[in-house]
């Protein structure tokens, strides 16, 4: 492990000698990870993607990609498209990027089940803006908005998303 990782611990995501607080899936920490158990999935996961609203803010970082109007990413493991960004009209199961809250106005995509995604074994897991605190994710892991963008303006793709179980 070096500083530079990002390591998920009980009390919190470490990163450069910081903790912060976040949120995890309702579904618990999980060793076998499959899409739909609303599990954070345990782990050495890369960034791989960083994306932003380009209408509600500048880009956090020169590698940051701008989340379009039509991007989606599909979460329906029928769809050949499973766990990667896609463009609407879609006919697979899928989350809109662009939503009208904040949650997704700024993400860090990781490598889980991608880019040769197995049907079933999970999609999107994100690092992005919390509800509020405490409340869980999907299975991603959530951040207050100030700490996602100051992890944001300091990580590289590859950091590492460290995930115990």
């Amino acid at each position: 492990m070096t500083p530079l990782d990002l390591v998920l611990t009980p009390r919190g995501l470490r990163f450069l000698g910081r903790l912060y607080p976040c949120t995890i899936g309702a579904g618990g920490i999980a060793r076998d990870k499959r899409e739909g158990d609303m599990a954070t999935p345990v782990g050495v996961h890369h960034i791989t993607g960083m994306f932003y609203r380009p209408d509600r803010m500048a880009p956090p970082a020169p590698w940051a990609e701008p989340i379009h109007p039509r991007d989606i990413w599909s979460d329906d493991s029928d769809d050949p498209a499973y766990n990667h960004l896609a463009r609407a009209p879609h006919a697979y199961g899928h989350e809109v990027m662009r939503r009208a809250d904040p949650m997704y106005d700024l993400v860090l995509a990781t490598d889980w089940n991608w880019p040769d995604a197995v049907p079933g074994r999970g999609s999107c897991i994100f690092v992005h803006q919390w509800r509020r605190p405490g409340y869980p994710t999907a299975g991603c892991v959530g951040l207050r908005r100030d700490h996602l963008h100051d992890i944001a303006a300091r990580i590289t793709p590859g950091t590492r998303l460290i995930v115990r179980g």
